[in-house]
């Protein structure tokens, strides 16, 4: 009787020992990794942009502790370029990066989150995105094609193109065949020129064989990168058709509600970071790769005659109001962003725009 209580009591003991013991253990749960493929619109390693994706592709799985690991291809590593959204929208790829006037041909309402001629800048449409409704409009135009649009960030006021030819009059565009993408586009194209839209990595090539006569790009910084001064006189300023691209990044949205909560806001996070990080890199940089153009290459630096973009906005304020009535979504869009313009214009004008022009006697163009 001895012996059977003694292993009876050996035994509880050994059983409670055991239990507190994986108590006290540390928890080993083995945690889910995803694997998700990025396409992109742009060339391989181009500066802000495509490095820009592989950078938030990095911040992602540093961000989830290697959960979430992104293989990003470049514009035609994987699917041509300008097919990006379709991937992205049929679940071939988890994501993409590009911008959304591209998809103009599905949408109408796109444009507005990517540039509108005389426009809202950088500030303005950072402000309507995060500030107005302009985000939510932008899902909302996505979300019947499966697909969830983040803000990638903006280039800044763009360049207004290279040409080989002076335009000293609206009638100067007459007959020439120039790469302009979005509103801009169809903008050149009511004053006579033709546009062809083409990838970034095919636009020199063109520009050299004289398969289109003119390009507009981004800014200096990717012009001198690119070359465009081998190839064209004339380098106009300033960018009215793009005063404050932005660029997107867009996530198939079965994939993207797949992850657990934390991830996705891990992903909302690391867009906005690299948002603010887009236009923080084009600031810094356009004004060192300007005067290379000018100094080391000869770049000839004009400005559009006041005339000629006094005539360009007339034509976008017709552009614009045409695309917005092509469909619900593009009349809900423009109505929101016109909107929203006219209630910052005023603060712009005594902030921004007042002191700009006050400081430029201080640091004067040098051309």
């Amino acid at each position: 009787m001895k012996r059977r209580d003694f292993l009876k009591k050996a035994g509880t003991g050994a059983a409670a020992a055991v239990a507190a013991t994986a108590i006290m253990a540390p928890a080993v749960i083995a945690k889910k990794t995803y694997r998700w493929k990025m396409v992109t619109t742009w060339p391989p390693k181009l500066p802000v942009l495509q490095t820009g994706a592989e950078r938030l592709a990095k911040r992602i799985e540093e961000c989830t502790d290697g959960r979430l690991k992104i293989k990003v291809y470049a514009g035609g590593e994987l699917i041509p370029p300008l097919q990006t959204f379709d991937a992205v929208s049929a679940g071939t790829v988890e994501c993409g990066c590009g911008a959304a006037y591209y998809w103009a041909g599905k949408m109408p309402a796109s444009q507005w989150f990517a540039a509108v001629p005389f426009g809202l800048n950088a500030d303005g449409m950072s402000a309507w995105f995060h500030g107005g409704d302009g985000l939510k409009l932008w899902e909302e135009t996505y979300a019947p094609f499966n697909v969830i649009p983040r803000p990638g960030g903006s280039t800044g006021v763009q360049m207004g193109g290279w040409f080989n030819k002076k335009i000293n009059s609206l009638s100067d565009f007459k007959g020439l065949k120039l790469r302009i993408p979005g509103l801009g586009g169809k903008v050149i194209s009511k004053a006579g020129a033709t546009v062809v839209l083409v990838p970034g990595g095919e636009i020199f090539l063109n520009l050299e064989r004289g398969v289109i006569d003119s390009t507009e790009w981004v800014g200096p910084l990717h012009d001198l990168r690119m070359g465009f001064w081998q190839a064209a006189k004339y380098y106009y300023y300033p960018g009215w058709h793009e005063p404050g691209t932005y660029l997107e990044y867009m996530f198939n949205k079965k994939a993207y509600e797949s992850l657990p909560k934390d991830m996705q806001k891990i992903i909302d996070s690391v867009c906005m970071e690299t948002e603010q990080w887009t236009l923080a890199q084009f600031n810094a940089l356009n004004g060192a790769a300007l005067q290379t153009l000018i100094d080391k290459h000869h770049v000839d630096l004009i400005k559009f005659p006041d005339k000629v973009l006094d005539g360009l906005r007339k034509l976008s304020d017709e552009v614009v109001a045409a695309e917005a009535a092509k469909d619900a979504m593009a009349t809900k869009v423009n109505n929101s962003f016109q909107k929203f313009r006219k209630v910052i214009g005023t603060w712009g004008e005594i902030s921004g725009k007042a002191y700009y022009n006050d400081i430029q006697k201080d640091y004067p163009l040098k051309v």
